[in-house]
């Protein structure tokens, strides 16, 4: 397969080197896009930064990247840059992108937000397999287990093929032989951090951010992931559900004589010019 790789954590990242080697030694073709710089907590969002009408690139050589890699850092949103990726802009059409490693769990409903699963959910829908990988620590010492749990997850998903879902990896930073296994989890009721307002001043909010105190459901990704497990949980977005009631009403046009509307697409993507 022909492997795209992105991150949120930056090109800077050791993270995108552990998932290139686990990729390279399963026999495919790797390429690296990731942002110029940090777009953690940036979800699905296609932002970025333009010149001259165009999205700026820069040279990259993140660290313990494999020679043979090509890389290419972007001053964009990893959700954009899988999305340019999904029609060309770096080379063929990825048959799948690898998200990560990111520098800190991602689990529970604070999945949501996050840059490298929002960039592997862009992929599914363009019909290409996601999967997002993160270590639990923000200065990972053991990348070793986490690119053995990429390996086997990779294989997994190769086997797996298309289901429309991300496949969810979360491993502990621990030895390979500190580690349980890897088992599949449900994710948590909770997201990782949570806001206190300390004050509010004319120019600012005084933030700050906390470890969520909810209550750690048995068998969610959160849980498995303090007892030594890594984890791994589908997940799928956007979804609809026809099935609640919706609000509706009939106006006074028959039909007949409306013309066809188109949603001005220009305003989907948020870029600004770079400085």
């Amino acid at each position: 397969m022909h492997i795209l790789i992105t991150n949120d954590d930056g090109i800077g990242s050791a993270g995108l080197a552990v998932l290139a080697r686990a990729a390279l030694q399963r026999g495919h073709t790797v390429q690296v896009a990731a942002p110029a710089h940090e777009y953690s907590g940036a979800s699905a969002s296609l932002a970025g930064e333009e010149k001259d009408g165009k999205i700026v690139l820069v040279e990259a050589d993140p660290p313990g990247m494999p020679h043979d890699v090509e890389c290419v850092g972007v001053r964009a949103a990893p959700g954009l840059i899988t999305f340019l990726a999904c029609y060309g802009a770096f080379g063929d059409k990825p048959d799948l992108v690898m998200s990560g490693c990111n520098l800190g769990a991602n689990t529970g409903h604070a999945t949501l937000h996050s840059g490298t699963v929002g960039a592997a959910h862009t992929a599914v829908t363009h019909d290409v397999l996601g999967l997002a990988v993160s270590v639990t620590s923000a200065d990972p010492q053991h990348w070793d287990t986490v690119e053995r749990v990429t390996g086997i997850a990779l294989e997994w998903i190769e086997q797996a093929g298309f289901n429309g879902h991300v496949l969810n990896i979360n491993v502990p930073d621990v030895a390979w032989k500190q580690l349980r296994g890897l088992r599949g989890a449900h994710l948590a009721p909770f997201g990782a951090v949570q806001a206190r307002i300390d004050d509010r001043f004319t120019e600012g909010l005084a933030v700050t951010y906390v470890a969520e105190a909810g209550d750690d459901e048995p068998g969610s990704d959160h849980h498995l992931l303090t007892q030594g497990w890594a984890t791994a949980t589908w997940l799928r977005a956007p979804v609809d559900n026809m099935h609640l009631p919706l609000p509706e009403f009939v106006g006074a046009a028959d039909g007949s004589d409306v013309q066809e509307y188109q949603p001005d697409s220009a305003r989907v993507m948020t870029t600004r010019e770079a400085q």
